[in-house]
């Protein structure tokens, strides 16, 4: 039977985590809720880079929003260069970056078939104001068209000048 896990204590920076990685172009991006089936962490977060250089920016940018909110992490293994995958172990979330051919090679999604995969559009939606704000008012603005009086002028286009609803327009100066 699986949680809900929306209503989670974690859910807040779940969100953070996942629209950086968004941000960032990750490709392939799931979430699975493995609360119910283990005891290292509730969420793990899947995510796929194009190059080692992608997925290190990805790395920084998670530990950009895991700092920011003082998140502690309990490890983070990068494992050699060109290894195609990085593990950031920040207790209830647990991310996994890999290239193309280590995801397939891993497919992590076969291991945890069981646990559920949260709906990202949900997961990132903000939720509904339960009552609407008060329109505030806008300011109409008008076309005011002023035309030329004077034979010389009459060659000349009309403008088109703006002004705010119960003002009246500032004549144009003449110039000789």
């Amino acid at each position: 039977m699986p949680t809900k896990p929306f209503t989670d204590s974690t859910l807040p920076l779940l969100k953070q985590v996942v629209f950086a990685l968004e941000e960032k172009k990750a490709d392939d991006l799931r979430v699975l809720h493995v609360g119910v089936k283990s005891t290292i962490t509730d969420y793990i977060v899947l995510a796929t880079g194009t190059s080692e250089p992608h997925l290190r920016a990805l790395r920084v940018e998670l530990e950009k929003v895991l700092d920011a909110v003082k998140a502690p992490i309990a490890g983070m293994d990068e494992g050699t260069y060109g290894s195609g995958w990085t593990v950031v172990d920040a207790y209830q979330i647990m991310v996994h970056l890999f290239t193309p051919e280590q995801r397939a090679n891993y497919a992590l999604e076969k291991l945890w078939r069981d646990a559920e995969t949260l709906d990202l559009v949900k997961l990132l939606s903000k939720p509904k104001p339960s009552q609407k704000l008060p329109d505030q008012k806008k300011s109409k603005i008008k076309k005011v068209i002023v035309k030329s009086t004077t034979a010389k002028d009459s060659s000349r286009k009309k403008r088109t000048r703006t002004t705010s609803k119960g003002k009246k327009p500032v004549p144009k100066k003449k110039t000789k």
